[in-house]
């Protein structure tokens, strides 16, 4: 995710975010924990907490637990001796241990093995840990950044995640709002990136028609900030006009912004079990009430025969900002 000024956008969650990150950097906080859908910038925000903090002169290692194949992933975090495994040939040095003194981020924490969340519960407990094939404990401190995109009680509650890891990282939480709840920082953002593509490609595009300002705020944009900044590069490389115009925008767009709640239909894959399809349908129902409400809470809860303190309460019981 590329933010060269940091988080971008005037709307209160986002500021919101900011003064969080702010005030959790400037703590000993050893851990801490950010939600976040696909593509809002959990990267970012890491990289925020560790720029911000006394750790920011050593090392930040970003290490994205879904890309690592799984019988990789131990050796790559805590390093193993010579000889600890069949093609170990030397020492390594592990992620961990390249971490001390800084900041360990650790993407996508919920792909974790339930042997490698016992690992990591150790190292957080203690501070220490053992190189594979090694029975000598090795001191480390770094503080564990741990982002995920799902309810994480939810995976407790279904067996996929250790209960007392997930008590261990959620000492500290930060919740990175979603574009589609971010109001008019769609258009700070997309003027962000035109201003960041415009110095790449030696181009200038200023502006939307006002038919692109009226779907941009109706598209639920699924893969939020990331999205939308592929958008504009797409646009900056296949378009000659100066603004952006209907006819730039993807079919997929047009037909979403017309229903917001299509994206999430089509998009998410069938949820398995009676509780998770049960959540899954609250979660559309609140984002289409959001939606038709203008992005008002009081008059999302209206339409939706609710107190405002109800759906806030209900929005925070779905994992819902």
């Amino acid at each position: 995710m590329a933010y060269e000024m940091g988080l971008v956008g005037e709307h209160p969650s986002v500021a919101e975010t900011r003064r969080l990150i702010a005030r959790v950097a400037r703590s000993p906080a050893r851990t801490v924990l950010l939600y976040g859908e696909t593509g809002t910038g959990k990267g970012l925000v890491a990289r925020m907490l560790h720029q911000q903090s006394a750790r920011a002169g050593r090392g930040f290692v970003d290490v994205n637990c879904a890309a690592i194949p799984e019988n990789l992933l131990e050796s790559e975090l805590f390093g193993h001796e010579r000889g600890a495994f069949t093609g170990a040939l030397a020492k390594k040095i592990g992620l961990v241990e390249t971490a001390d003194r800084g900041t360990l981020f650790l993407d996508e924490i919920r792909e974790m093995t339930p042997v490698l969340q016992a690992k990591l519960l150790t190292l957080l407990d203690t501070l220490s840990f053992r190189r594979v094939g090694d029975v000598r404990a090795i001191h480390v401190d770094a503080r564990v950044v741990a982002s995920t995109n799902k309810i994480l009680l939810s995976e407790v509650k279904a067996g996929k995640f250790r209960e007392d890891l997930y008590y261990r990282l959620q000492v500290v939480a930060i919740n990175i709002p979603a574009l589609r709840e971010r109001g008019d920082d769609v258009f700070i953002l997309a003027e962000h990136f035109m201003r960041k593509f415009s110095a790449r490609y030696e181009r200038v595009i200023t502006g939307f028609d006002p038919e692109v300002r009226d779907i941009f705020r109706r598209y639920p944009w699924p893969g939020n900030v990331r999205e939308l900044e592929n958008l504009i590069e797409r646009i900056f490389i296949l378009e000659d006009d100066p603004r952006i115009l209907v006819r730039h925008l993807p079919a997929r767009i047009l037909r979403d912004a017309a229903d917001p709640t299509a994206a999430d239909d089509a998009g998410e894959a069938a949820p398995q079990g009676f509780e998770a399809a049960t959540q899954a349908f609250q979660q559309r129902l609140v984002r289409r009430a959001l939606a038709e409400g203008g992005g008002n809470l009081g008059q999302a809860a209206r339409l939706l025969g609710l107190s405002r303190h109800a759906l806030r309460h209900q929005m925070l019981k779905l994992g819902m900002r």
